[in-house]
């Protein structure tokens, strides 16, 4: 079945926020990934600013949110840098804390010859992030989404999920990297995005091939929530719903760097549910969304702006399953 392109100018811009980690990434690219005591001649080095809650926050605000960062840097360059790229992209950095004496979040990311990539992070001054629970409250009124990751502690989070759902706003969760989510936690998220691996790890079967992750969404959509979308890199993605489960298929593109695949998706799949498009929709921009970031390097530097997305190649017809 096929959808319309949307518009790209909704009546009012959805505000979201995203709280999460700010990293400083330095990316390393290289023929493949060195073996077990093998030495390795890279091809370049560069220094970009990440970190899964700032690239989600950046897609957002590329495809069109009004969006708040609530995170932690430390007190040193690359926290200010951090900042300082937000706010090119008109993010609210109001609510971000400089830790002092902390080093600010640095993730090591191997990028293979073919765009895989090994990450490595060292959470510095994430790990120090503590949630207001009053002023969240006040921030999130009015939000289409808290959007939150697993690169901050995990009860923080725990957190500000329950805060978020007592103040009646949406939760849109990346649980990643994969730890065990408590089971009171479950029915307040309301869309949760994972990929394969991490969708097997929290529901203990398989979602490698479209079939097993529709049967995996079922089966996480079991414990409470509304909306489970299995992300199958260049297979696209499966969404489940209380309608059932579909396929998505992703276009062929030449894949560059994936680093920020998952994290431009989820940020098009939040605006478009929050501007009132419908699941299969809000899906589909997130996978035209993320084959554009993948042909380009880096993190942030390769996350679209809305415009160009919609002027993508449409992905194939999704397949009910």
């Amino acid at each position: 079945m096929s959808l319309k392109p949307s518009s790209s100018s909704p009546a009012q811009a959805p505000r979201i926020v995203v709280l999460g980690s700010l990293n400083m990434d330095l990316v390393l690219r290289v023929p493949h990934a060195p073996a077990a005591g093998e030495t390795l001649l890279g091809h370049s080095i560069a220094t970009i600013p990440g970190g899964k809650g700032a690239n989600q926050a950046v897609s957002c605000a590329r495809e069109g949110a009004q969006v708040r960062m609530i995170g932690c840097v430390g007190d040193d360059a690359h926290g200010s840098a951090l900042r300082d790229a937000l706010q090119r992209d008109g993010i609210d950095t109001a609510a971000l804390r400089t830790v002092a004496g902390e080093p600010t979040g640095t993730a090591l990311i191997l990028v293979e010859d073919g765009g895989q990539n090994r990450i490595v992070m060292i959470p510095g001054a994430n790990a120090r992030l503590e949630v207001d629970e009053a002023a969240l409250t006040q921030q999130v009124q009015g939000a289409a989404f808290l959007v939150a990751q697993f690169e901050t502690p995990l009860d923080q989070v725990a957190r500000a999920i329950a805060v978020a759902h007592g103040a009646g706003c949406k939760v849109m969760l990346n649980p990643s990297p994969v730890q065990a989510i408590a089971e009171p936690l479950w029915p307040l998220i309301d869309t949760l995005v994972v990929n394969e691996i991490e969708a097997q790890t929290l529901c203990g079967q398989s979602a490698d091939s479209p079939q097993e992750a529709a049967q995996a969404g079922r089966a996480l959509r079991a414990k409470g929530i509304a909306r489970v979308v299995v992300t199958l890199g260049a297979r696209g993605a499966v969404a489940v719903d209380a309608d059932g489960a579909r396929h998505h298929p992703a276009p062929k593109v030449q894949a560059v760097d994936t680093t920020a695949a998952g994290d431009t998706f989820l940020g098009a799949l939040a605006v478009a549910l929050g501007e009132g498009q419908s699941f299969d929709e809000a899906v589909r921009l997130g996978i035209r969304a993320a084959a554009l970031c993948i042909q380009q390097p880096g993190a942030q530097p390769s996350i679209p702006q809305r415009d160009a997305v919609l002027l993508s190649p449409l992905p194939p017809d999704w397949i009910k399953l």
